[in-house]
């Protein structure tokens, strides 16, 4: 399923950008309240492939409210945020042609999806929320709350570092260490709004306390939060599960505050269950992928000279080395076991290009490795995982490498055939576990290319 088509619902003069996608049987709105980049976000494979799941079983309808994404500012009308929302989402179900529709309220958009459920049952048919919150700060009825200076500080951390990596990586921490979505995450907070739009909407969202919708709701409710999520504490999630009459309460493992890159086919199961009465489980995505391999000659060995000490200090700085060639060369770090590396590319001449620039790299740490490359269709997991049988053999390719060297099947050399890299034959083997005999390649000196011995 491709990115759908951008449309804009009319409120007004203003323009309220939606997208729909899927053909299911139900309607779901699905809203991270102002946190919207309509576009942007497909970009990111973790988000599509959430978006696609959810629309394997519904038909789903997504929009960037006034003040966020490709919508049009908020009007100084004298309403205040939310009331300009549900304006938003009625506008935007009109357009779409969906008379009643169940939401989906991540985050900032649960509070909101909290007070329309409770001013219009009649557009409702279910509610469901992650890391949502009804009030953020304490209060004494409610001591779920965030103390005020806690706020405040959170605040000034928001208006000094959104848009960066460090404010990414405190949002989500399960990508602490990769560095591209870090650094997508970083994009997309940019595109979505500025410094200044984001204090704005703190101090909305600060002030807000929808507690007092809760008892109006009527629909079947699911309220997720996650364990550890620093964001959208237990506490707050349980409070809005005990006020809703009926609801369900799903305390879910975990670090971020955004569902798609930790453990989301376990939300999404949760939300296919309740909605549908039935969980099939999620599809695995499948691309197009060069996998390398990487690993350093006669480990065993050096560990021992060194002693453990050194050896993990030295391996610190091989796995630093290794994170940033993998960001030049737009790699993706799919697992490491401290001396052996797994990454993914989407052309195999960058990830041929990253394993030189690596053995350069890691000479300079006095390390030899060996490298391995093979291109062909892989199977993208919902938990990060990579596998399928191009992996396999890329592994196998690995086992054949010697120190210094840089293998590739020749499936990598008949796609690159023509281009600046050039190719030693080395013969076909037999891959443990792979059918038929694999033929296999040197990566050797060239206009362009370095020789590696």
């Amino acid at each position: 399923m491709s990115a759908p088509e951008t449309r804009y619902a009319l409120v007004g003069d203003d323009r309220v950008a939606y997208q729909v996608l899927g053909e299911g049987p139900r309607d779901l709105v699905i809203t991270t309240g102002w946190w919207a980049s309509l576009d942007l976000e497909w970009e990111e494979p973790a988000i599509a492939r959430f978006l696609r799941r959810l629309a394997s079983f519904c038909r789903v309808i997504r929009f960037s409210p006034r003040g966020s994404g490709l919508s049009d500012q908020r009007p100084h009308d004298g309403h205040d945020a939310q009331q300009h929302w549900s304006q938003d989402l009625l506008a935007v179900m009109h357009a779409a042609g969906s008379s009643r529709a169940a939401i989906l309220g991540i985050t900032d958009g649960g509070s909101m999806a909290l007070q329309f459920a409770a001013a219009h049952p009649g557009r409702i048919s279910a509610l469901l929320l992650l890391n949502a919150t009804a009030r953020w700060i304490v209060a004494h009825d409610y001591p779920a709350g965030f103390p005020p200076e806690g706020l405040a500080g959170f605040s000034s951390f928001a208006q000094k570092h959104f848009g960066t990596e460090r404010f990414a990586r405190t949002q989500n921490p399960s990508l602490a260490q990769d560095e591209r979505a870090l650094r997508w995450q970083s994009k997309l907070a940019r595109a979505i709004g500025s410094p200044k739009t984001v204090a704005e909407n703190f101090l909305s969202q600060s002030q807000r306390d929808v507690r007092p919708a809760l008892s109006a709701i009527g629909v079947p409710t699911l309220v997720m939060t996650r364990r550890n999520c620093a964001w959208a504490p237990v506490a707050q999630g349980r409070y809005i599960a005990e006020h809703v009459a009926g609801a369900r309460f799903e305390e879910l493992p975990g670090t971020d505050y955004l569902p798609y890159w930790e453990a989301p086919d376990l939300i999404l199961d949760h939300v296919e269950q309740f909605l549908t009465g039935a969980r099939r489980g999620g599809e695995s995505d499948r691309a197009l992928a060069a996998v390398l391999f990487t690993d350093i000659v006669d480990s065993t060995r050096r560990a021992a000279e060194l002693g453990d000490a050194a050896w993990r200090m030295l391996l610190d700085r091989h796995e630093e080395a290794l994170r940033e060639q993998l960001g030049l060369f737009r790699g993706r770090l799919v697992d490491t076991a401290g001396d052996g590396v797994f990454a993914i590319f989407e052309r195999p001449d960058r990830a041929i290009e990253c394993a030189q620039a690596l053995h350069g790299a890691m000479a300079g740490l006095g390390l030899s490795i060996r490298a391995a490359i093979h291109f062909g269709d892989v199977e993208l997991r919902g938990d990060g995982q990579v596998g399928g049988m191009t992996v396999h053999i890329g592994a196998r390719v690995l086992a054949l490498a010697q120190g210094g060297e840089v293998l590739v099947s020749r499936t990598v050399r008949d796609i690159l055939v023509g281009s600046r890299l050039r190719f030693v034959e080395r013969g076909a083997y037999e891959l443990k576990g792979v059918p038929g005999r694999w033929e296999v390649c040197a990566v050797s000196g060239g206009e362009g290319a370095r020789e590696l011995s």
